[in-house]
């Protein structure tokens, strides 16, 4: 018999890469959580970790054993789904989570229209980078969270979440009232290649975004600032030193002396509504994925 305590402790270290993370995450000592998958590997007859270099990998055996567990733990779910079920009526918490920008304008109003049509369910909104959003739905301490898609986020071919697309969210090119560009309907990026540039700071999900974005247009950016909020993003703007790309979803300062441009070639980032796998035939969650796609169009308008 597997003991699923020890189990967790294996797709725990799956998840965040080394056994000391993944001892913090679920509150164990190193020690202990090495001892648990030491004592599943005994139980089992089978290795299931490699050292390599400072860290371990997992073995083969230990990644066919993930697959059963990543199952089990969908079963399990809905097995829970299945107990609670009230006639299909969303009911009870539902935990959300997003980056600032998806809490403002997605997140916010979709609790505001769940708690008028769902009275008998509970949204509780917490803010969170995007790899935090994959971490909170591993350790099952959110339900639903709305990220942006970069390189570094899980597969979408992981069975432990499902990642839906939610809507491409534009990157516009921001520039001082009194730019020579600012009274353009488009813009080729091109034509800001000798600009100085504000650009998201290095750990930034949109960093990648946009340094590829100006390397398509056939040139890398002179980045003079950084900044992690698009608001601060504007106002260096605002002062003339320098120019971004901003995303149309971010809401900006009104009064600040700024024009967004349209770019050619629609530069862009994926918004991806994320559950553990199964996720979205709970009622609670079902619910509200539909309030956001009703919300996804009106969002950018």
């Amino acid at each position: 018999m597997i003991d699923l305590r020890r189990l967790n402790v294996l797709r725990a270290v799956a998840h965040y890469g080394t056994v000391t993370a993944a001892a913090h995450a679920l509150h164990f000592t190193p020690s202990a959580a090495s001892q648990q998958i030491r004592q599943l590997a005994r139980d089992l007859g089978v290795d299931l970790l490699q050292p390599q270099g400072r860290g371990v990998r997992l073995t083969p055996a230990a990644e066919s054993l993930l697959a059963h567990a990543d199952a089990i733990q969908a079963r399990w779910e809905q097995a829970e789904l299945d107990l609670r079920a009230d006639h299909g009526a969303p009911a009870g918490p539902l935990r959300v989570t997003g980056f600032p920008v998806a809490v403002s304008v997605l997140l916010a109003p979709m609790a505001v229209r769940l708690r008028d049509r769902h009275p008998r369910l509970s949204v509780r909104i917490t803010e969170a980078g995007v790899p935090e959003c994959f971490d909170l739905l591993f350790q099952g301490e959110i339900d639903l969270a709305v990220v942006e898609a970069t390189p570094h986020n899980p597969p979408l071919s992981d069975a432990r979440f499902e990642q839906r697309p939610l809507l491409d969210d534009p990157y516009c090119l921001v520039v001082p009232d009194d730019h020579p560009l600012a009274g353009r309907e488009c813009v080729d990026l091109a034509e800001a290649a000798h600009d100085d540039w504000i650009a998201p700071v290095p750990d930034s999900p949109c960093r990648t975004l946009v340094m590829s974005a100006c390397g398509a247009a056939g040139f890398t950016p002179h980045v003079v600032h950084h900044a992690r909020d698009w608001n601060a993003t504007a106002h260096l703007v605002a002062h003339r030193l320098g120019v971004a790309l901003i995303p149309r979803l971010a809401h900006l300062a009104p009064h600040l002396p700024i024009t967004r441009v349209r770019c050619a070639g629609d530069p862009h980032r994926k918004l991806l509504t994320c559950t553990r796998g199964g996720g979205h035939r709970r009622p609670a969650i079902a619910a509200a994925l539909e309030e956001l796609r009703e919300l996804a169009p009106t969002a950018l308008a």
